[in-house]
């Protein structure tokens, strides 16, 4: 009996909060990203490397570490370029690397 009118009490004390007018600063907002930055991603039998903003160079190398591509992209560009399928180690003019696979 104790425990269901202690649930009913907490229950009313937080239904009772929402009615508390709230500053916006504690509202919720909403944060879109744009992706302005160069993108490689793996996809049936290639890749896929968008620039972004400004001019980007990326470094195609096997799991083994050997470079197998290098692929320049102008400002606003998106290339295709065809490949095995497997792991690669993308990086993208010292500024990020990560594992694409293409399958």
């Amino acid at each position: 009996m104790k425990r269901a009118l202690y649930i009913a009490v907490c229950m009313l004390a937080m239904g009772g909060m929402n009615a508390i007018p709230m500053p916006d600063s504690f509202l919720p907002q909403r944060v879109e990203t744009v992706a302005t930055g160069p993108t490689a991603q793996g996809a049936e039998g290639r890749i896929v490397f968008t620039a972004g903003s400004s001019d980007a160079t990326f470094n195609v190398y096997s799991i083994t570490g050997q470079l197998v591509k290098v692929v320049r992209v102008s400002a606003d560009q998106r290339v295709t370029v065809d490949f095995p399928k497997g792991f690669y180690i993308v990086k993208c003019s010292n500024q990020w690397s990560r594992k694409v696979v293409v399958r």
